[in-house]
């Protein structure tokens, strides 16, 4: 992954989640609105402060995320 610029980690804001720029717009809540249809447009309306790049990389975080695998440490018994 590329360095993320607009994605922010912050205990402070929404509890450590993945923001836009540092906002209280969590990158799940970006992702949501596309998952439901909401077009670029709609969502740039709805948060006037968010720029068409800040959607980008939210989607480009989650689609990393998506890929990274999840190895256990300890195995289940059979």
């Amino acid at each position: 992954m590329t360095t993320l610029r607009r994605i922010t980690f912050d205990s402070k804001v929404m509890g450590g989640k993945p923001c836009i720029r540092g906002m209280r717009v969590t990158v799940g809540t970006i992702v949501g609105l596309i998952a439901s249809n909401h077009k670029r447009e709609d969502i740039l309306i709805l948060y006037p402060y968010l720029e068409p790049e800040d959607i980008d990389e939210a989607l480009a975080y989650a689609a990393w995320r998506v890929e990274e695998i999840d190895i256990p440490l300890v195995q289940e018994p059979a």
